[in-house]
């Protein structure tokens, strides 16, 4: 299931260390602080396996100087729209420039969570029903009947969150037919459709996926236990809100299965060198599928990192043989 420590061979020597790359972190979303302290971590991570990395912010400087110095490999450490949505790829891809990471089409798949969810349920993969609700039919059709249609169809508790977005940011749990339409409101103002779909209790687990050449490969578990019960933005980013154990605390039948579901879910979706996949594992032991992340947070807190540390191998050296891999393509 997890990643060996002999594999690390792969992501060192001379021709990783002449390579040039450039890591693209900041951005104009929401999650522009997240990106650019991932952005930093990336870079650092970089510099100590012995690459000549630098940090840019995707601007309008970007284009000219893509031009100017083509780097070897390009690491996409920006958060929502502009990293995870396929444009800066489908921009990337017209420069010629190579990147780790999964292409535009994928990118732009997994970016939009109904569309992601439609192809994991044809596929096989247990995710929660849903409904996607854009802002306007909300409004057309009226929000109290649509809203009662929600509750007799999906039932309560339910979960609310914008269908594109990362980092929790617009996410509410929805325990009562009273809260549904603040919930509603707070998730339109970071998107202009809403996805509701079914709350399913139990265990919150993230599998971060890396291929180093051998093929996708499953990382440790990690199980997260929010202080407050919702992993929203402020129990990711701050610190004492939430804690990690890694490996999760599963049986080691469920563990397999949790891992099998993700590696189905990142080739389900035409992924390719890294995700994160993140489930629920129901009191059944049965994961369920929330949302597959293209570009994972590379912060002190993410859960990638959190993973590679687990699994035995050094964050620089996963990163470099990303890099590696990209340069190559």
């Amino acid at each position: 299931m997890g990643v060996t420590a002999a594999e690390e061979g792969f992501v060192s020597g001379p021709a990783t260390t002449d390579l040039h790359v450039l890591v693209l972190a900041g951005g104009l979303s929401y999650e522009r602080d997240v990106s650019l302290r991932s952005g930093r971590r990336v870079l650092d991570a970089l510099r100590a396996v012995g690459m000549e990395a630098e940090l840019r912010d995707a601007d309008v400087a970007l284009l000219p100087a893509l031009t100017a110095d083509p780097p070897d490999a390009v690491v996409i450490a920006l958060h929502g729209a502009t990293g995870e949505d396929g444009s800066l790829r489908g921009v990337l891809d017209l420069c010629g420039v190579q990147y780790v990471g999964c292409d535009a089409r994928a990118s732009r798949l997994a970016w939009d969570k109904p569309s992601a969810k439609a192809v994991l349920r044809e596929a096989g993969i247990a995710t929660p029903d849903w409904v996607a609700l854009p802002h306007d039919r909300f409004s057309e059709l009226g929000a109290v009947a649509v809203l009662d249609r929600i509750v007799d169809r999906l039932g309560l508790p339910l979960m609310v969150k914008p269908a594109q977005g990362g980092s929790g940011l617009g996410a509410a749990v929805v325990r009562d037919a009273a809260s549904l339409p603040a919930a509603m409101v707070g998730c339109f103002a970071y998107d202009s459709t809403a996805l509701v779909e079914r709350y399913v209790p139990g265990m919150d687990v993230a599998v971060s996926v890396i291929d180093l050449g051998d093929g996708p490969q499953a990382l440790p578990p990690v199980e997260i236990v929010p202080r407050n019960g919702l992993y929203d933005y402020a129990a990711r980013y701050t610190a004492g809100r939430t804690t990690w154990h890694t490996p999760a605390r599963l049986e080691p039948a469920v563990a397999e299965s949790v891992a099998q579901v993700a590696l189905a879910a990142h080739s389900a979706l035409g992924l390719r060198d890294l995700s994160r996949v993140d489930l629920i594992v129901d009191s059944t032991g049965r994961p369920n599928v929330l949302e597959v992340n293209v570009s994972p947070g590379m912060t002190e807190t993410s859960l990638l990192p959190l993973a590679v540390q687990a699994s035995g191998l050094d964050f620089g050296q996963v990163m470099g043989g990303l890099v590696a891999r990209a340069a190559a393509r």
